[in-house]
């Protein structure tokens, strides 16, 4: 916990994400940013490949590429590339 006259003076509020990293002199305290993630399902990397086909060829690879996955490609949210 960073005392509250030194998170004034560094510009943090309470709760604020830092990376504190060592150095030969004593540690400096910097701001960080934290960025949301997705962890991509297999359902969603199968959603994935099927909307971004561009042709029936491609889409044809993409089923096949679905059910290798051990998924049913009709059961994925998708929409079909234009004929």
């Amino acid at each position: 916990m960073i005392p509250a006259k030194m998170r004034r003076r560094l510009g943090l509020d309470e709760g604020d994400l830092v990376l504190i990293e060592e150095t030969g002199d004593g540690l400096i305290i910097r701001p960080a940013v934290a960025m949301p993630i997705e962890v991509y399902s297999k359902e969603r990397k199968a959603e994935f490949l099927l909307n971004n086909t561009v042709d029936p060829v491609d889409y044809e690879a993409a089923r096949i590429a679905v059910r290798e996955m051990d998924l049913d490609p009709d059961t994925i949210p998708h929409e079909r590339p234009p004929h």
